[in-house]
């Protein structure tokens, strides 16, 4: 039996010693440093100590239950009306180069009769965030008190906000001790970190979008299999209805990539245009989340639900009425969800426009979404560090599709960007993220390569 078992104050170099050996944590030694954690009680060197031996040795399925329950407890839990039971899902991406899907994807499950707190984050590093896009719009209001947040579900049906004081603040802490650590990449750590805050949202049912690739954290599918394994057991064993789907994350998401610009591109997703491999993860993610809520009988039900608000205008109503509920006026509300939206009235522009040429003739067999990411990145799209202004102006579009025939001379990207103007080392890194060969090296693959359904 440990110390803190015994209910002795615990020693966190034997816990540290431990973990660095091999050796498992019980639930009370996880309490004790979570809590130690949130109080302040426990040196920064400690911590990271105690996350470089988990990442180097990994927890135990048990220790990574118990690590998850402690993080979620370590903060307020929502707590929803009676009459939601079943109804409050969400969904949580491990993020990707134009990844905008919550955007659509939020209120077609509100028009679907569900109701979707959904709490996300900022951009760090190549990927976006969903916040830093939603930001791009006017008076669009990411911080709202947890009285107002359940008056927009009361109202509206979802909301996307940005993660309040109260809730997970074990999290916070331990996040950005990753950050400084090199210790992002732990699987028990993601799961902790993911989970705790789904818990903490009270949700009936969660979808995981994990994603791999060269533009993802798992560059490979049997790692990020391994995740969403990690994830649903752990989901699910916290009492959420829990599954992943893995997808794919080498090629940009849509045909726009920059904060602006993929909100306009989820405005036409909304209108029921848009890219084919945008609406297919909405729906695949929507559908999915239908099923495990009870909302549809079968994941192919639940798709053709979603399919049809995204075409008959529901789903787009919700997305006005949630903008006018998070601060956005009710005529820039309007003027976005209209058929025929002038976009370039509501956003800023950027100064200069740049279009780049195919350099040869043939068929586009790739194009490298983590050189698009990383160039935009560079000009002002992304942040370094967390509290970094954003350029939302900033970004990218893609103007030929993978499997397109193309001839030199074709312009096959748009960006837009502020002052300097493009560096030739920029122009280089761009113009070899396209791929351009023969036909018989061609292979189409759908996004979404597997399901994981909840245990």
């Amino acid at each position: 039996m440990s110390r803190t078992e015994r209910g002795d104050c615990p020693s966190f170099p034997d816990l540290i010693r431990r973990k660095r050996d091999g050796g498992r944590l019980s639930a009370a030694d996880i309490r004790a440093f979570v809590q130690a954690v949130k109080c302040g009680s426990i040196q920064d060197g400690q911590i990271g100590a105690m996350l470089m031996a988990i990442w180097h040795k990994g927890m135990e399925p048990d220790e990574t239950l118990a690590l998850t329950e402690e993080m979620m407890r370590s903060g307020d839990i929502l707590t929803w009306p009676q009459e939601w039971s079943g109804l409050v899902v969400d969904k949580h991406s491990t993020g990707g180069v134009g990844d905008k899907v919550s955007l659509p994807l939020a209120p077609a499950l509100a028009a679907c009769g569900c109701k979707v707190p959904m709490i996300s984050g900022r951009g760090l590093a190549h990927t976006g965030g969903t916040l830093d896009k939603l930001e791009s719009i006017r008076g669009f209001t990411v911080d709202q008190p947890v009285e107002r947040l359940q008056q927009i579900l009361e109202d509206v049906g979802c909301c996307i906000v940005g993660q309040t004081e109260s809730l997970v603040p074990a999290d916070r802490a331990l996040y950005a001790m990753r950050d400084a650590t090199a210790t992002v990449d732990s699987m028990p750590l993601i799961t902790g970190s993911i989970l705790s805050k789904k818990g903490a949202e009270g949700l009936s049912a969660l979808v995981l979008d994990v994603k791999f690739g060269r533009a993802a954290l798992y560059k490979n599918i049997d790692s990020a299999r391994d995740l969403a394994h990690s994830l649903v057991t752990v989901g699910n064993s916290i009492g959420m209805r829990t599954g992943a789907v893995l997808s794919r994350m080498d090629t940009p998401i849509g045909c726009s990539v920059g904060n602006s610009l993929e909100v306009c591109e989820a405005l036409e997703c909304l209108k029921g245009r848009g890219p084919s491999d945008l609406q297919e993860l909405v729906k695949t993610l929507g559908g999915y989340l239908l099923w495990m809520s009870g909302r549809a009988s079968s994941l192919e039900s639940g798709q053709e639900k979603l399919a049809e608000v995204l075409q008959n205008g529901a789903a787009l109503q919700k997305f006005q009425a949630m903008l006018q509920a998070q601060g956005v006026s009710m005529e820039t509300a309007q003027s976005l969800c209209s058929v025929q939206s002038d976009y370039s009235l509501h956003f800023r522009q950027a100064e200069h426009q740049t279009e780049l040429k195919v350099q040869n003739d043939g068929m586009v067999l790739d194009i490298n979404g983590l050189t698009l990411a990383e160039v935009l990145h560079s000009m002002g799209a992304g942040r370094t560090k967390a509290g970094q202004p954003i350029n939302h102006s900033v970004g990218a579009e893609i103007l030929v599709r993978l499997g397109q025939n193309v001839q030199t001379g074709d312009p096959w990207l748009r960006i837009h960007y502020d002052s300097p103007a493009l560096n030739a080392t920029q122009c280089y890194d761009l113009q070899a993220a396209l791929t351009v060969g023969e036909r018989e090296s061609y292979h189409a693959n759908p996004r979404v390569a597997e399901f994981i359904l909840p245990r």
